[in-house]
């Protein structure tokens, strides 16, 4: 067993770890060659940073993280520029680390790049040249380095994962009881992946360790794994994200997005069920794992995280959000001027409330794209609140003396819309309303975190139910239900603290209705503890 270092380790945590090559007995990265056991389990990697602040047993765990994608392809000939852009395509899920994982033949090349202040596309681009293959998995990240390259009883392999362990302490005092150790330590943390594939290595088989992985996590685990010419693709034990099966005359995909797919030439083939791993090859998927019935996929990706050309459960989400706004539109009672949504996921709300109730659409805002962000991604709450303003430009003459109605996905702490709504007032707006697509936000999320928010009430609907009622631990049954007297005041006090004219929330009822699934087939626990 060995550790592989390119650089020494350090307390910062690494932004880069440079292109190594794996191989089933030694590994190489920059030049230098390190031998390994190939019968050795653990992980190899590169640029690694260690710190161990905690003993068997600690409490440390990882910071909140966002939603990641991934992108794996299976060709006949090379698959380097699919696999690039496939990846690419899920950039609007991750702003923090881009990883991809190829297998050349005789071993598997990888590259990680740090992409918080470039593009996926931007960082990569000079890696294409010495990669070849036809196979490989590759991942946008939000929190920890992938692929990761990992040598165990197994075979040498690639790994990466979407998801939440939250029960990574328990999981890691176990493996210090069997004397295993970690070698992916960024910042005093296991690496969640590494922790995943430490219980694979468990098992006796891919899909049996896959299958073993699934039922010890707490929270929710899709994976990619890259052995050889074969990925093997796994969907969470609940279905809480997609992972979806793609066919082209000279290739088999899997992706999170089926946005990757129509300019690589792939056809949805289908989705993977809920806890279902399958092994694809060129030659197609093997079924190694039946698909459970139960399934409650994130209502949270047609709402906000999904891209508009993508389709989840056969339910595309630009037509779910045109259908949420519709439906927010209908039970409209103020007169207003104009609709707008607040870019980019309110837009789709905003155009199909626009079209419901006959009034123009307009864009009093326009976001300025070329070079800032996704706002909520930087974790000082001063950074945040700069993003948020420098990217979106008013336009003083649709604004002035209109009466608007802003379709928005959901609110979230409320700190950005507050200085959105400010600026639109000081424009010379006559009224403000706004229309979330989706209910308050009153329970932190224990499956896919999609804030990094550290408590429940650093939600704007949990800070002002504490103050009406006067109760921090618990919800009201009331507070869940728009026409009882409690939630109409919590609804008034937020558009108070806001400085709306008026907000309503989109009903739980009728979101599902836009998303075109029963509610047992969703998750809305951040709304109602459902899931």
């Amino acid at each position: 067993m060995a550790i592989i270092f390119a650089d020494p380790p350090s307390d910062k945590r690494s932004s880069e770890k440079p292109a190594c090559t794996v191989l089933c007995g030694k590994a190489k990265s920059d030049g230098l060659s390190y031998a390994m056991p190939s019968g050795g389990g653990g992980v190899l990697a590169a640029d690694l940073s260690l710190r161990l602040p905690f003993g068997p047993g600690g409490d440390a765990e990882p910071e909140d993280v966002d939603m990641s994608g991934f992108f794996g392809v299976a060709s006949k000939s090379d698959c380097v520029g699919d696999l690039f852009y496939g990846t690419d395509y899920h950039s609007h899920l991750g702003t923090m680390r881009g990883g991809m994982a190829v297998w050349n033949g005789a071993a598997v090349d990888r590259a990680i790049h740090d992409i918080t202040n470039a593009p996926f596309r931007t960082k990569f681009d000079p890696d294409l040249g010495r990669f070849r293959g036809r196979s490989g998995i590759g991942v946008i990240s939000d929190w920890e380095d992938q692929p990761l390259l990992i040598g165990s009883h197994l075979g040498c392999y690639a790994i990466v994962t979407v998801g939440a362990v939250r029960n990574a302490a328990e999981l890691r005092h176990a493996a210090f009881q069997r004397r295993t150790h970690f070698s992916e330590m960024s910042g005093g943390d296991v690496n969640p992946t590494e922790l995943v594939a430490t219980l694979i290595n468990e098992g006796g088989s891919f899909d049996e360790g896959i299958r073993f992985a699934q039922q010890r996590v707490e929270g929710s685990c899709s994976l990619l794994l890259l052995h050889r010419d074969a990925i093997y693709a796994a969907r969470d034990y609940r279905g809480r994200t997609p992972v979806v099966l793609g066919r082209r005359e000279d290739a088999w995909a899997v992706t999170l997005e089926t946005c990757a797919f129509p300019n690589l030439g792939f056809e949805p083939v289908r989705e993977l069920g809920p806890g279902e791993v399958v092994r694809l090859t060129v030659d197609g998927p093997e079924t190694l794992a039946s698909p459970r019935p139960d399934c409650r996929i994130c209502a949270f990706l047609w709402v906000y995280f999904g891209y508009p050309a993508s389709t989840y459960e056969g339910r595309n989400v630009e037509d779910m959000r045109n259908r949420s706004g519709a439906i927010l539109a209908r039970r409209e009672t103020i007169e207003v001027d104009e609709v707008a949504g607040i870019p980019d996921s309110g837009v789709g709300h905003g155009l199909g409330y626009a079209a419901e109730a006959g009034i123009p659409y307009r864009r009093p805002f326009v976001k300025y794209t070329p070079t800032w962000p996704r706002s909520f991604m930087p974790q000082d709450e001063r950074a945040r609140r700069l993003v948020a303003k420098m990217k979106l430009i008013p336009i003083a003459e649709l604004i002035r003396n209109k009466r608007i109605v802003f379709c928005e996905d959901s609110i979230v702490r409320g700190t950005q819309l507050c200085d959105t709504i400010g600026r639109l007032f000081q424009a010379g707006a006559r009224a403000v309303h706004l229309r979330p697509a989706c209910p308050p936000l009153l329970f932190e999320c224990p499956f896919l975190n999609f804030s990094r928010s550290r408590s429940e009430m650093d939600l704007i609907a949990r800070r002002v139910l504490q103050d009406v009622t006067g109760q921090s631990e618990e919800v009201p049954p009331e507070a869940l239900d728009p026409d009882s007297e409690l939630y109409d005041a919590m609804c008034r006090r937020i558009a108070a603290d806001l400085g709306l004219t008026t907000v309503r929330y989109q009903r739980l009822e009728d979101m599902a209705a836009a998303i075109g699934l029963p509610l047992t087939r969703i998750c809305t626990y951040c709304w109602n503890r459902c899931g």
